[in-house]
C-alpha cells in the first residue's frame, strides 16, 4: 500500500465569509444532513418536478452534444439539472462514446487555473457542471466499479490540493468532495480499499481543518464513512502517526466548534470519535486526548436538540469509562497495530 498518509500540511484557515460571487453551489445531496442545490444555483427539484415526463431525446442529444465543444457547456448544464430524474443517466454517460474523456476533458482543462489561482466563477460554474455528471456515475451501481477501475477519483484530487479562499475554489472543492462522498456512501468495501490506496486521507484532514463549515462536514463525513469500514478503522490505526494525525484534527474542529457551533459538523465528529473508541489502542489513547469540551456541558444546547449525537457521545464516555485488556488490533489483512 502506498504510504500518502503524511502528506497533508497547513495552508491557513479558509474565510468563512466568502465574496458574494455569483457561482454554483456545490451539489451535496449525497451527503447526510447537507442541503443540496443544482449547479445553477437553484433549490433541488421537487417532488412533482422529478415526476414529470423526461424527453428522452433531448437527453440523448445533449449526451451527443458533449462531443462537440461549442454545445457541451449547455449540455453539461442542461444534463447536470436532469441527473436525479433521468434515473439511468450513469450508464447512458458511461457507454456513449468519448462522453467521459469529454468530462475529464472538462477537468484538465482548468488545471492550469490551479498555479497560480485564477479560476473565475464562469469556469468554476462549468467544471461543477462536469463533476455532477461524474457524481452521478460514481453513485450508480452499475458504473461504480468501473469509475473506480478507471481511476478517475484521481482526476479530482489536484482540486482537493487547493487552497485558495476565492469562492470559486471553495466549491470547485465542495463539489469534487461530493464526488468522494457519493462514492462513500455506498458502504462498499471496493471503494474504501481504493480510497486507502490514494491520499483522500490526509486531503480530507486538511479541508477538516481550514474549510468552510460545508467543506468540513463533506470531508468528515468521508473520513466518518472510511472509519466505519474494518480495514478502514485498522488503517488509520495501524501506526501511531496516523492516529494521532486523525486525533488532532479531531481536536481542533471540536475546539472551533465550541466558538462556532455547527450540530451537523458535531454529529461527524462525535461519530469519528465513537468508531476509534472501537480500536482497543486507539481507546487508550482516547482516553487521555479526547477534548473537555466533549466530557463537560460545551454541547448542551446542540445535543438537546440531536438525539443520535447525544446517544453516541453517551456511548463514547461509556467505552472510555470501561477498563479493558489492551491488546493489538482485531484481525487486519495489512499487519501492524497501533504502538
Amino acid at each position: 500500500m502506498q504510504q500518502r498518509f503524511a502528506t497533508a500540511t497547513t495552508q491557513g484557515p479558509i474565510q468563512q465569509g466568502l465574496p458574494p460571487t455569483p457561482v454554483s453551489t456545490a451539489n451535496t445531496s449525497q451527503v447526510p444532513g447537507l442541503q443540496s442545490t443544482t449547479q445553477s444555483g437553484q433549490q433541488p427539484q421537487s417532488q412533482s418536478q422529478q415526476q414529470q415526463p423526461v424527453d428522452r431525446d433531448k437527453i440523448y442529444a445533449w449526451i451527443q452534444d458533449l462531443l462537440n465543444p461549442e454545445a457541451r457547456e449547455n449540455a453539461l448544464l442542461e444534463l447536470s439539472k436532469k441527473r436525479e430524474v433521468v434515473h439511468d443517466l450513469a450508464p447512458l454517460l458511461w457507454h456513449s462514446f468519448g462522453t467521459i474523456a469529454a468530462l475529464l476533458q472538462e477537468i484538465q482543462a482548468v488545471y492550469p487555473m490551479i498555479n497560480p489561482p485564477n479560476l473565475t466563477a464562469h469556469q468554476s460554474n462549468r467544471v461543477c457542471n462536469a463533476l455532477a455528471l461524474l457524481q452521478c456515475v460514481a453513485s450508480h451501481s452499475e458504473t461504480r466499479s468501473a469509475f473506480l477501475a478507471a481511476h478517475i477519483p484521481l482526476f479530482l484530487y489536484p482540486f482537493l490540493h487547493t487552497v485558495s479562499k476565492t469562492r470559486p475554489f471553495e466549491y470547485l472543492r465542495l463539489t469534487s468532495l461530493g464526488v468522494i462522498g457519493a462514492l462513500v456512501k455506498t458502504d462498499e468495501v471496493e471503494v474504501i480499499n481504493f480510497l486507502l490506496t490514494t491520499e483522500i486521507i490526509p486531503l480530507c484532514l486538511r479541508i477538516m481543518e481550514t474549510g468552510t463549515e460545508l467543506s468540513k462536514t463533506v470531508a468528515t463525513f468521508i473520513l466518518q464513512k472510511i472509519l466505519l469500514d474494518e480495514t478502514g478503522l485498522s488503517y488509520i490505526c495501524q501506526t501511531y502517526e496516523r492516529f494521532s494525525h486523525v486525533a488532532m484534527i479531531l481536536g481542533k474542529m471540536v475546539n472551533n466548534l465550541a466558538r462556532e457551533p455547527s450540530a451537523r459538523l458535531l454529529k461527524h465528529v462525535v461519530r469519528c470519535y465513537l468508531r476509534l473508541s472501537d480500536n482497543a489502542r486507539a481507546r487508550e489513547a482516547l482516553r487521555q486526548c479526547l477534548p473537555d469540551q466533549l466530557k463537560d456541558q460545551t454541547f448542551m444546547s446542540i445535543l438537546k436538540e440531536d438525539s443520535s449525537t447525544k446517544r453516541w457521545l453517551s456511548q463514547l464516555s461509556k467505552s472510555l469509562n470501561e477498563i479493558g485488556p489492551i491488546g493489538p488490533i482485531g484481525p487486519n489483512p495489512r499487519g501492524g497495530m497501533l504502538q
